[in-house]
């Protein structure tokens, strides 16, 4: 499992010209599920999300979590993170799991952390969604469930 976090003061999913979703201050977190993945992978993800130390302090060190801070979170399901492009020049997507299974454990990330952060939102799943944010700082992570990175 995948996950692409950013550091926002803002963030905001449309779908149809529609917002269905937006939060202020917390984290924009782009989510790829792999085959293989299970519960554990959705939980370990979560854990180092949410405790992520990726928020400034007041001496403007990043010492702080989403949890520290009350920040809010929004999940967007993005199976293009599972993309390869090391061979040819059109991404394969064959290591992203199915979207039965995706959905299962893309709910289960969001329904357990909206059990710890006071402000969980998500993206439709397999809907076709206009992210828009403001980047604060810019901070962008990259984390993998399997320590790939």
């Amino acid at each position: 499992m995948r996950a692409v976090v950013q550091r926002v003061d803002k963030a905001i999913v449309k779908v149809n010209d529609r917002i269905v979703s937006d939060i202020s201050k917390g984290m924009l977190v782009f989510l790829g599920i792999e085959k293989g993945d299970d519960f554990s992978d959705a939980d370990f993800l979560l854990e180092k999300v949410i405790n992520l130390r990726i928020f400034e302090d007041e001496e403007g060190k990043m010492n702080r979590s989403l949890s520290d801070i009350s920040g809010e979170m929004l999940v967007v399901s993005q199976f293009t993170l599972l993309g390869d492009c090391r061979k040819g020049r059109r991404p394969s997507f064959t290591s992203a799991e199915d979207p039965e299974r995706s959905n299962i454990l893309y709910s289960h990330f969001i329904n357990q952390a909206s059990e710890r952060i006071p402000v969980v939102k998500s993206g439709i799943f397999q809907a076709m969604m206009k992210v828009s944010l403001v980047n604060d700082g810019p901070v962008t992570m990259l984390l993998d469930s399997k320590r790939l990175f």
